[in-house]
């Protein structure tokens, strides 16, 4: 059990971090390097900004429950 929280909580760390350089800030960001420029010229809060959004905090959900899982596994 604690093993596979372990795993998900590795991969969901790293979808984090790839989801968060994804966003688009102010200078742009890495989202233009995958086409995020692309898809801004269309408008400015396009459907893949907010399913990017919505991915994000999926993510960071499911990261900060395996935290909690974790910690009460763990406890002595």
């Amino acid at each position: 059990m604690t093993i596979g929280i372990s795993i998900a909580l590795i991969l969901a760390s790293l979808l984090m971090i790839l989801l968060v350089l994804l966003h688009k800030g102010k200078g742009g960001g890495l989202s233009d390097l995958f086409g995020g420029g692309f898809s801004s010229s269309f408008g400015g809060s396009s459907v893949v900004e907010r399913n990017l959004d919505r991915l994000t905090i999926i993510t960071g959900v499911v990261w900060f429950v395996c935290i909690i899982a974790l910690g009460l596994l763990l406890k002595p």
